[in-house]
């Protein structure tokens, strides 16, 4: 624990009713966990809708969060951030993954207040992250990139950024107490994470549970999660599972997901691609065996064949082959259990992550008080729209005067609230002379 000397930073986030995946859950016990390590956090989320996990989540745990729904344009959304980044100044702005955040990361950037970006993925969207925060125009590039994988952080490294540093953090996880227990009587089987077709392929992993206990005495599988295609999900299990031990439980809290892990022997990941798998760490550190599918990021630093899991070189007969294995070798269970559940505690556990999060945001703030300006610009010229990123960026086809307007509407709310408190001050400290 730190101690004697606070950083103050201001993290940006997004949030939706049915938010479920890795960042949010990182996001959930990274920030609680550093107020123990001398960080004073402040949230900006950004809602799609009304708010959901992330925000309700992290509320309850005392995080001092601002928030607003994503109606407007990135001018405006812009706008909000600085606007927010000047009534409470932080010492680190971490736009994370948040599109007009990282935009917003110039103005930081311009008075002083170091920036950090967070790549999650191996997807286009992350590459489209790095092109525009690292690799293009330096006004708007992050200080510091922290990647979650030795691959993305390769792919960086591997393009020389000219300007900003890139650190490798990766997820943290609590490791329980307890730890799965073996029923030799059944296999029980479970996929954690969201239901979309692009990228997690849950449509593939709906069958291939299907087949699984078909083909497979003595299993059981459940499908934990939500996300846009869940209803595949439950038409699969509907007909094609019908009447067989497929269980569909929906979303669970990312304070419960691991309880609910403590009863699970395999933990089944088949992506296209991932980061850093938060469900699979979840999972391991519990003792829940991981099958996944051979992939180039995150799980060939987590899931060593043979050794803390399996690796399947497809959805179908390798899938089902490495659970017969597993269901037909109670030593090979237990070995793999073992050795997983060590992985986590020595490299994944939240103790550590958190350390090095706090570590990175203590050294990258000012060693003395920056007192120059946030500038909030009346019109933002902004680089062109990444193709990547373009569903994050809106932009008016002509926003000039509605921009400003807004943007000065901010500011003199901003005044007038810091002018009053100034005259209670005022006029109290009065009061008190008097008496």
């Amino acid at each position: 624990m730190m101690s004697g000397h606070t950083t103050k930073a201001t993290f940006c986030v997004y949030d939706s009713p049915h938010n479920v995946g890795g960042p949010s859950s990182w996001i959930l016990r990274l920030l609680p966990a550093m107020v123990e390590h001398g960080i004073e956090p402040h949230c900006l989320v950004l809602c799609w809708g009304r708010s959901g996990p992330v925000l309700e989540g992290l509320r309850d745990q005392g995080i001092r969060c601002s928030d607003i729904v994503c109606r407007d344009d990135s001018p405006a959304r812009i706008t909000w951030i600085l606007q927010q980044l000047i009534e409470r100044r932080p010492d680190v702005f971490v736009p994370n993954l948040v599109v007009p955040a990282l935009l917003a990361g110039r103005w930081a950037r311009a008075a002083g207040i170091p920036t950090v970006g967070v790549l999650h993925s191996d997807d286009a969207f992350y590459r489209g992250v790095q092109d525009e925060f690292v690799f293009g125009d330096s006004r708007y590039a992050v200080s510091t990139l922290v990647v979650v994988s030795r691959l993305l952080q390769s792919q960086v490294q591997s393009r020389n950024a000219p300007s900003t540093s890139v650190r490798r953090i990766p997820y943290g996880v609590p490791v329980p107490n307890q730890r799965v227990q073996r029923d030799t009587s059944q296999l029980r089987v479970a996929y954690v994470g969201r239901l979309a077709e692009e990228q997690k392929r849950i449509s593939d992993v709906a069958r291939a549970f299907c087949r699984m206990v078909k083909e497979i005495p003595a299993t059981t599988a459940v499908i934990f999660g939500d996300g846009p295609d869940r209803g595949n999900v439950e038409t699969i299990l509907a007909t094609e599972g019908q009447g067989l031990a497929v269980q569909f439980a929906g979303r669970v809290d990312s304070h419960e997901i691991q309880n609910r892990l403590l009863n699970v022997d395999v933990i089944v990941l088949l992506s296209d691609y991932e980061g850093l798998p938060i469900a699979i760490l979840e999972a391991m550190a519990c003792g829940a065996v991981p099958v996944c599918l051979k992939m180039r990021s995150g799980i060939p630093e987590l899931v060593e064949n043979g050794v803390t899991g399996l690796v399947v070189d497809d959805r179908g007969d390798g899938f089902i082959d490495a659970i017969r294995r597993l269901q037909n070798d109670p030593a090979l269970w237990q070995r793999l259990s073992e050795a997983a559940r060590k992985r986590i505690e020595t490299e994944n556990s939240v103790d550590v992550c958190t350390q090095q999060w706090a570590s990175l945001l203590h050294d990258l703030a000012p060693g003395s008080p920056n007192s120059k300006p946030i500038r909030l610009p009346r019109r933002f010229k902004l680089p062109p729209v990444h193709p990547a990123l373009a569903a994050e960026d809106p932009r008016p086809l002509n926003h000039g005067m509605a921009t400003s307007l807004y943007q000065s509407s901010r500011l003199l709310a901003g005044r007038v609230k810091r002018s009053l408190t100034a005259t209670r001050k005022n006029v109290n400290e009065q009061k008190a002379h008097k008496n």
